[in-house]
């Protein structure tokens, strides 16, 4: 059961939605963005999209597609994983190329998914530390959360770099905020914030939402990323096998962290980040539903619907 607060009979849970999804972000691949046409199809004008640097492929892929969407009329964020960049001088060139062609000043810095560092960086730390990010003008920067753990760090290592990052932040006056993996059901995510806030985390953090997608898909992709105790709110309608292809969508989820974000003065969560597991379209069109205020409350504090039609 979610760690929510009743509702109060002069609240608009309704409200609490729209205004948690509003300035909802998104992230794309390389490899999916080759398959949109046109973002502007999909997304409406200013919306932030990360771009990622997935292990093993090209950076110049990365900075294709945040031209392309700056032209479309996006704001790309790009990805820079520390352990796949070849030298401190590949980092200063690919932000060189960002910052004077593309006109980025959002950046998210994560460590990435290999294990042992190609090049000079181990760690997303490190890459802040060479002053490059300021250098080139980089206003806001995400840093990885991971509020159910990582398959490549330890618990401990984990809560050290946050502090570390707060640290940084804090002497350095740069904008850094926490992006986190997705997560499937609410209360693993509050509890995971009232911790970090009791060990002194001041950074904003931007919750990972898994779009729409089917179970199966979700599952799969749950696996791959190492999802801890939330997955078992998937696990347990993929009991019924004849689930597995029912679209998920994370309408229960919104509602309880929308519900603590008003309820609890010390709640450091700000805003959605969608991963679009099942593709943008989807997701998208399900969220603009969101924003607009276009759903319905499901009876007994179950979620909403949506009420357009998603295709």
């Amino acid at each position: 059961m979610s760690q929510t607060a009743p509702i109060a009979p002069s609240e608009d849970p309704k409200q609490w939605v729209v205004d948690f999804a509003r300035d909802f972000t998104v992230e794309t691949t390389p490899g999916s963005a080759a398959k949109i046409p046109d973002f502007r199809e999909q997304l409406r004008p200013g919306t932030k999209v990360a771009v990622t640097f997935l292990p093993g492929s090209d950076f110049a892929d990365t900075i294709a597609v945040c031209r392309r969407l700056r032209g479309e009329g996006f704001e790309p964020m790009p990805h820079f994983a520390a352990r796949s960049i070849p030298s401190r001088a590949h980092l200063e060139d690919w932000l060189k190329a960002l910052s004077g062609e593309v006109g980025i000043t959002e950046i998210v810095a994560l460590a990435g998914a290999v294990d042992q560092p190609v090049g000079d960086f181990d760690s997303s730390m490190a890459m802040l530390d060479t002053g490059l990010f300021d250098k080139y003008a980089i206003r806001r920067i995400g840093i990885a959360g991971h509020p159910e753990g990582s398959p490549d760090i330890s618990d401990e290592d984990i809560r050290q770099a946050l502090a570390w990052k707060n640290a940084f932040a804090e002497r350095t006056g740069a904008e850094l905020y926490v992006v986190t993996q997705f997560c499937f059901e609410a209360a693993p995510l509050i509890a995971w914030d009232r911790m970090v806030q009791a060990d002194g985390n001041t950074l904003p953090i931007h919750i990972g939402i898994p779009g729409l997608a089917t179970i199966k898909t979700l599952i799969g992709h749950a696996k791959a990323c190492g999802i801890g105790p939330s997955m078992q709110f998937l696990t347990r309608q993929a009991r019924n096998i004849a689930k597995l292809l029912t679209v998920s969508t994370p309408d229960k989820l919104l509602l309880d962290l929308a519900r603590y974000k008003v309820s609890d003065p010390a709640c450091g969560i700000r805003l959605a980040h969608f991963y679009p597991l099942g593709g943008l379209r989807k997701t998208a069109a399900w969220t603009y539903g969101v924003v607009d205020g276009d759903f319905t409350l499901k009876p007994g504090d179950k979620g909403f619907t949506v009420n357009r039609e998603i295709t």
